[in-house]
């Protein structure tokens, strides 16, 4: 007992040396105030940490409690901020997905203008169609929207004329037309198997009347006329740097601001291939017109021909045109020439535009659709593979479905 009061009051071994000194207290007494001192010491302090825990509203929140909570709030309102962002910007989202669209197509197009030039520079070198470029490598190329092509022969002057007189620009028009639209327009053809002949010489005298001719080192002659279609590419590709060149033929009707506001539509777009596409039968049997020697190539007998533009009315992309250029002399040519631009071009990545739009009949068909506000781009007769005795009609066919003398004018490229 006395050890444990000296456990719980040390002090007291001081008291003992002082009770001489002041007046004894009793033993008893003072066991009994230390241990109510050691109870209400406990006491007291269980109580505060009850109070500190509670959560009650009259105590305050601990502080890792407190932190906690307020970290998960700010976590909460910022999720719920980003989400109401992204709906209020659902719009602008896709307006920037549109932006990187058109910039990948802007880049594409880029890419296909380096490789156009390259090709050009590397034709320098050699020559494109007879005409040697070796003066023209340091010339900088015409620009140009399109380059139109109107396949010709030397016993077409009537066609040539009926043509001049209806759809086709004459003198300062012509030169107005490629200053301000970027439209050229030239009758393409070679010359003939005597060079210098009768033929060249009224050629030539038709040309100084004119000024509308490309003049192919090429042999005149319709089995010739793939390798005359391969040539216009090539010789078009050396003088102008065009988005488009075109090729139709001296019996069909044009209408030009149709034709412009056609091209223009696949102007952000790179290897274009535009025409109506076709698959007609392969004719095996000599003889006939459009008979294929090679008609082996296209499988069984009773075939047809891959998807390819109609020879009458088609149109390439200047990649396209370069290509062929490029790779002139290893590109195989089938006795039909739109059969041979479709297979040159049948293996490459190419966007076929199967525009039937180009490829009307004359009236009543024509002047129906022109009536109706679809003006056609070209007009012809199937039977005739152009416009039956065109010399005669082409007027007719002009008046009727037109587009009118000031619609091109009015193209917007």
């Amino acid at each position: 007992m006395q050890r444990l009061y000296y456990a719980l009051c040390p002090w007291q071994l001081d008291n003992e040396s002082k009770k001489m000194r002041g007046k004894a207290v009793s033993g008893k007494a003072i066991f009994v105030l230390c241990l109510a001192s050691f109870l209400a010491g406990s006491l007291f302090t269980s109580r505060t940490w009850t109070a500190y825990t509670s959560h009650d509203k009259y105590h305050p929140t601990p502080p890792i409690q407190k932190h906690a909570s307020n970290k998960l709030g700010e976590v909460a309102r910022d999720f719920d901020r980003k989400r109401k962002l992204a709906e209020g910007k659902a719009e602008d989202i896709m307006g920037e997905v549109l932006k990187t669209h058109k910039a990948i197509q802007s880049l594409d197009k880029t890419i296909s203008n380096l490789e156009m030039e390259l090709a050009v520079a590397r034709m320098s070198k050699t020559s494109a169609g007879g005409i040697s470029l070796e003066s023209k490598s340091n010339q900088t190329l015409q620009k140009a929207f399109v380059v139109i092509g109107i396949n010709t022969a030397f016993s077409s002057r009537k066609r040539r004329d009926s043509v001049r007189e209806t759809w086709m620009p004459r003198g300062e028009k012509l030169k107005k037309l490629e200053r301000e639209k970027g439209i050229v327009i030239r009758f393409v053809i070679g010359h003939s198997a005597t060079p210098g002949g009768v033929l060249d010489k009224a050629l030539d005298r038709e040309e100084a009347e004119h000024k509308d001719f490309l003049r192919l080192k090429h042999v005149e002659g319709y089995h010739q006329l793939s390798t005359k279609t391969r040539l216009y590419f090539s010789t078009a590709v050396a003088i102008w740097d065009a988005q488009f060149y075109v090729k139709v033929d001296d019996d069909v009707h044009l209408n030009l601001g149709m034709l412009a506001s056609t091209l223009a539509q696949y102007r952000s777009k790179p290897r274009v291939y535009i025409g109506c596409m076709k698959s007609g039968p392969v004719l095996s049997r000599k003889g006939v017109k459009y008979h294929e020697p090679e008609y082996w190539k296209f499988g069984e007998d009773g075939n047809k021909y891959f998807r390819h533009a109609t020879g009458q009315l088609y149109g390439i992309s200047k990649d396209l045109a370069a290509y062929i250029s490029i790779n002139s002399p290893i590109l195989h040519r089938y006795a039909n020439e739109d059969v041979s631009l479709g297979s040159w071009l049948i293996g490459l990545e190419v966007e076929h535009v199967d525009d039937r739009s180009m490829c009307c009949g004359t009236p009543p068909d024509c002047e129906w659709k022109a009536q109706a506000g679809n003006i056609c781009v070209a007009s012809f007769d199937w039977s005739c593979s152009g416009v039956c005795n065109s010399v005669e009609r082409m007027k007719y066919v002009h008046s009727s479905c037109g587009e009118g003398d000031g619609a091109l004018w009015k193209v917007d490229l």
